[in-house]
């Protein structure tokens, strides 16, 4: 199993925060790799909340491609974060030429377009820049997108860190994902490795989704460009994510309701069960076949848990007002949060969607037997 760790907080933090509770939850993943996911940037990216940032790791000479493509296209550099690394990497953690984080000036022909305009070609951009890497094995490409930074590598997540002097303060961040990866396969891409990310979405999984295939199918077949990639299993829970929001114009409350619905004779007594009904029929596809426990964020930096039916995965959330922390164990959001009244604390069950908005006060629960905010 993975090691899955979330913070939101009024305050800024550091990464390392998330990563040293990694490191107390050790005994859940085996050091084959890490994923971090920061939104809600403090420091200099604070001052540039609408400029899109690209994360991504490079060769010299991608480096060089990038540049060259970016300024074709009218993409200039407005700030860089260098990464200025030691002559040898940790045990396990490969070489790399260079990791970049750096935001960008938008184009002039980009002035007058919409949000929805910018958003779409922010997502064909990342994806282009993604097969020019893949091309020729010298981009990889995790985000393009305001606010945003992700980081991943192969090796123990706490050594990464440490390597990448990820305790730096314009990494401070306000939401973070945090993910300790168990390797399930012999060959790691960093495109499998959590969390994942798609138009302001972001979510990452501990488990497995036997379901997956049927579940790609389906969305491939939106026509969305989007949704492609798939090097893991349970990207697709990023983009089910995406899909209920976005195309279906449903709220984080109905996320559960596609993902796994209720039985057919809890939705007959459902106050919404003629919608319930319609939704688990039109989107049967989507059902997932766990064990999985997802933690994910949404684009206002709403941050929530859900557990399939299965409930076979540990997830708990617990916290105080300006702070809370979803973890996989209890010892990773003790690591976090000591200082809260731990009575509070809640382990969602299989109904449940645990709740933290962006205002951060407490911790909303909505169980798949209430009513539903459903869309005009």
């Amino acid at each position: 199993m993975c090691r899955l760790l979330a913070i939101t907080s009024n305050k800024a933090l550091s990464p390392m925060v998330a990563l040293e509770a990694l490191d107390v939850m050790r005994e859940g993943h085996d050091g084959s790799g890490v994923g971090l996911f920061l939104r809600d940037l403090s420091g200099p990216f604070e001052e540039m909340k609408d400029a899109p940032i690209l994360s991504g790791i490079f060769t010299d000479q991608g480096l060089k491609r990038l540049d060259e493509f970016m300024m074709d296209i009218g993409f200039m550099t407005k700030y860089k974060l260098s990464f200025k690394l030691p002559k040898a990497s940790p045990p396990g953690v490969p070489k790399r030429d260079v990791y970049l984080v750096r935001a960008y000036e938008y184009p002039e022909d980009w002035e007058d377009l919409s949000r929805s305009e910018i958003r779409e070609r922010l997502l064909i951009l990342r994806l282009q820049l993604r097969k020019m890497g893949e091309e020729k094995e010298d981009m990889i490409v995790f985000s393009l997108w305001p606010d945003t930074i992700m980081i991943k590598e192969i090796g123990d997540p706490l050594a990464v860190a440490n390597y990448l002097q990820l305790d730096r303060k314009e990494l401070a961040a306000r939401v973070i994902l945090a993910q300790g990866r168990q390797n399930t396969n012999y060959a790691i891409n960093l495109y499998a490795c959590h969390p994942f990310f798609i138009q302001g979405y972001a979510s990452m999984t501990n488990g497995e989704n036997t379901a997956f295939i049927p579940i790609r199918e389906f969305l491939a077949s939106r026509g969305f460009h989007g949704y492609i990639g798939y090097q893991s299993d349970s990207e697709v829970f990023t983009h089910i994510l995406h899909y209920t929001q976005t195309r279906l114009g449903l709220g984080i409350e109905s996320y559960k309701h596609i993902i796994t619905p209720l039985q057919d004779g809890d939705i007959h007594d459902h106050p919404n069960a003629r919608f319930l009904k319609h939704l688990k029929h039109s989107c049967r596809k989507l059902i997932i076949d766990g064990p999985n426990c997802v933690i994910g964020c949404l684009p206002n930096n709403t941050v929530f848990m859900v557990q399939d039916r299965k409930k076979l995965r540990p997830g708990v959330v617990g916290g105080r007002e300006g702070i809370y922390c979803f973890s996989s164990e209890l010892c990773g959001l003790d690591a976090v949060i000591p200082d809260r009244d731990k009575a509070e604390d809640f382990q969602p069950m299989y109904l449940d969607t645990a709740v933290v908005r962006p205002d951060r006060q407490e911790v909303t629960l909505c169980r798949q037997t209430d009513p539903l905010p459903l869309p005009r």
